[in-house]
């Protein structure tokens, strides 16, 4: 036991020196994890964002809707107003039933080439003569 006291030390570094040698590895490890943690956080934003986006068409496409079957050109212009520059607005009737579909493109950058589309129908309420 005489190398007793030496031979620790020199185990105990044999021993530590592994763990030194990993820290490298884990930084690199970090450096590729994090921009991939990144991404997947943006994705989900934009999915959110998209998600309320369509929420809001749909609620204006089916008040819209309504409006103009009513006969409340006036009322419908000022909604579509609210809307803004990038939706656009389309029409049919087939009959008694009156559909419209409000397309846009919310967001900016890559959420720009989305198209979001909201189509709702309501039965025309004619005017008594």
């Amino acid at each position: 036991m005489p190398h007793s006291a030496a031979g620790g030390r020199s185990d105990r570094w044999a021993r530590s020196a592994p763990l030194a040698n990993t820290r490298g590895a884990v930084a690199a490890e970090f450096v590729i994890v994090m921009p991939a943690l990144l991404l997947v956080l943006l994705l989900a934003i934009g999915a959110i964002l998209l998600s309320a986006q369509r929420v809001a068409l749909t609620a204006a496409a089916a008040e819209l809707v309504r409006l103009e079957a009513r006969g409340d050109r006036t009322a419908a212009q000022a909604r579509l107003g609210s809307l803004g520059d990038g939706t656009t607005v389309s029409r049919s009737r087939d009959g008694p039933l009156l559909c419209l579909t409000l397309r846009a493109h919310p967001g900016a950058g890559a959420l720009a080439a989305v198209e979001i589309r909201a189509m709702a129908c309501a039965a025309v309420i004619e005017a008594e003569r």
